[in-house]
């Protein structure tokens, strides 16, 4: 039995996936749904404020759009986790990384045949930024319940901070160097990744980010089946 994995063991691990779907979320938002942030928020306001301003090339809606769905997703990410207790989260943090799963499908089916000329000409865009943004929110509200040192999927402004911050160079010990620097290839490779992808299909990018974070999920309900807590 000590050779099974348990949640504890393999949330950090899923948790990188998932920060390697946000980057390949972020690629298809950014580059194919008209500059707009759906996974990282802080981006986000930042592109509205621009968007407020009469910047070209930005779009008001489409910021606005991410923010609302963002925050319906974290919504209903906070009511699977309202039950949670320390003994629990991890499987209710499960749960609603399934609805972030579903969502992601829901966003891949929606952008076959999406291409990036459509933008101005087709309301497909906003229902992709909705549906990637309430996935984003729902998986969000997840693991800021969960609180795992450096591991938050989605901002690596901390992460990156305590990687100088905590360095030898600082008179700092390194705590958790490793974790950290992962987290911050683990989101590089996924936005990278996606920047190639959808030069040939926006679809298959999406597709990709929701085969990966059903991955994670399974893992951890693996996770919780050979552990007895299922």
């Amino acid at each position: 039995m000590a050779s099974n994995p348990n949640p504890e063991k393999v949330i950090p691990y899923a948790l990188l996936g998932m920060t390697a779907v946000t980057g390949l979320v972020d690629a298809v938002s950014f580059l194919s749904l008209g500059h707009v942030f759906t996974a990282n928020m802080t981006g986000n306001i930042v592109l509205l404020a621009f968007a407020t301003a009469h910047v070209s090339g930005l779009s008001i809606a489409r910021s606005l759009t991410a923010l609302l769905a963002f925050l319906v997703g974290t919504i209903l990410g906070g009511r699977a986790m309202a039950r949670a207790n320390p003994d629990s989260q991890f499987r209710f943090a499960a749960q609603a990384f399934l609805l972030e799963v579903a969502f992601l499908f829901a966003a891949s089916f929606c952008a076959i045949g999406y291409r990036g000329d459509l933008l101005g000409n087709s309301l497909q865009p906003f229902a992709l930024i909705a549906l990637t943004a309430l996935a984003m929110g729902t998986r969000n509200a997840a693991v800021r319940k969960l609180a795992i040192p450096d591991l938050t999927t989605t901002v690596l402004t901390l992460t990156i901070t305590g990687i100088g911050a905590d360095s030898s160079l600082a008179n700092g010990k390194n705590p958790r160097l490793a974790r950290r620097v992962a987290s911050v290839v683990a989101m590089f490779l996924g936005a990278a990744l996606g920047a190639v992808i959808i030069h040939y299909s926006i679809s298959a990018a999406l597709w990709l980010g929701t085969a990966i974070s059903a991955l994670c999920s399974a893992a951890l309900f693996r996770s919780f089946r050979t552990s007895g807590q299922l």
